[in-house]
């Protein structure tokens, strides 16, 4: 698998809006991600043309990717990885003929050079670290912050998303990463956990704290998931 999951053909230059609810992730008490779902996502895709080696752009493998870990070209930033060169999709870390990116784009003979760059799905090993980091961020900001039994991070905004958590007293956390235009974010975290309890909890086969495999549970995350995008705003009264 390539770990990257991409439509073709994609337009250069456009930015193809996925809907306003990216991914829901659910941590246990021990920092373990026990699901994760990917709804949406945003692709924004981005050629360049380079007339000679070397590029502008220092790139690495990294989970399946060719991936640019420093240097901007254009919108290209730290984070994209190739998705095509000279407009012939790539199978992960390999042009379509199957020469290694890597060799290609350190090949002076190589250029010229039209290679287009996106966003492709995060892989399983990076929502682990994922998971992880932000488990340990959201006690270091428990511990750092001036207001007394500080509940932890409740919302992280950047410039292309933001992540509202809640955690249970039990110590599971639940975030959702979403577009700024998305509102009510804190009713949904709750009714997710609502799901929770009902499919996860409930259910006599599951055991606590481990990765939950619950076909209900899925289904009406999707559904909910599927509800608000259709509403764009959060209202517990349309949800069944």
């Amino acid at each position: 698998s390539s770990g990257i999951n991409a439509e073709w053909p994609l337009r250069p230059g456009t930015f193809y809006p996925g809907k306003m609810i990216y991914s829901v992730y659910i941590i246990n008490k021990a920092g373990g991600l026990i699901y994760n779902e990917q709804f949406n996502y945003n692709k924004q895709v981005e050629e360049c043309t380079f007339s000679q080696h070397p590029i502008p752009l220092l790139l690495s493998v990294d989970a399946g990717r060719v991936v640019v870990k420093f240097g901007e070209c254009g919108n290209v930033k730290p984070g994209f990885s190739i998705m095509s060169i000279n407009k012939a999709p790539v199978n992960g870390t390999f042009t379509r003929s199957g020469q290694p990116i890597m060799e290609v784009v350190n090949d002076p003979k190589a250029y010229p050079l039209t290679v287009s760059f996106g966003r492709g799905k995060i892989g399983a090993n990076e929502k682990l670290m994922l998971a992880s980091t932000f488990h340990s961020l959201y006690a270091i900001s428990s511990k750092i912050s001036p207001v007394e039994k500080s509940s932890g991070i409740r919302m992280m905004e950047t410039d292309e998303f933001v992540l509202h958590c809640f955690q249970t007293i039990t110590g599971v956390k639940f975030f959702i990463i979403v577009d700024h235009k998305q509102t009510a974010c804190e009713p949904l975290l709750h009714r997710i956990y609502q799901l929770y309890t009902d499919y996860v909890l409930k259910n006599p086969f599951y055991l606590i704290d481990m990765p939950i495999r619950c076909e209900l549970f899925d289904q009406n995350m999707k559904k909910i998931i599927d509800q608000v995008e259709r509403a764009n705003v959060y209202n517990s009264a349309t949800l069944s």
